[in-house]
């Protein structure tokens, strides 16, 4: 006697979800881009409402140096001056002491009139000349 094999037609197909979880599984599915939907109608939709990157107002960073104090990694940040340049402003500053006013960055050699007024913006005030001896 021998024993026939099952047929195709008397497994059942294996599924990892019930049919009730199924239905649940995708009533969650549909709310959740129900809700994406309705979301995006409130924050503009199609009239164009909605924020973009391009409209956006550029924001301009600025930042300020303390010439007495910036090394030269901070200096060479500033407009026209390289790394040779912050260098020598920061050599200059150890060897003749501490810059009195912005002019006094022209007793750098590389360094003019028109230097000056570029950077001058980026450049915190520097205290008075009686207030530097302290230091």
């Amino acid at each position: 006697m021998s024993v026939d094999p099952p047929s195709d037609h008397s497994r059942k197909p294996l599924r990892l979800l019930r049919r009730a979880d199924q239905a649940a599984v995708a009533v969650l599915v549909l709310l959740g881009m129900v809700s994406t939907v309705a979301w995006w109608g409130s924050q503009g939709g199609f009239q164009g409402r909605m924020i973009e990157v391009q409209r956006a107002a550029p924001r301009v960073a600025t930042f300020q140096v303390d010439l007495n104090q910036a090394a030269w990694p901070e200096l060479v940040q500033l407009p026209g001056i390289g790394p040779t340049l912050a260098r020598r402003i920061v050599e200059s500053r150890k060897r003749d002491g501490p810059f009195l006013d912005h002019e006094d960055l022209e007793r750098v050699r590389g360094i003019g009139p028109k230097t000056v007024e570029s950077i001058r913006p980026y450049l915190l005030p520097l205290p008075p000349a009686g207030n530097m001896a302290a230091r």
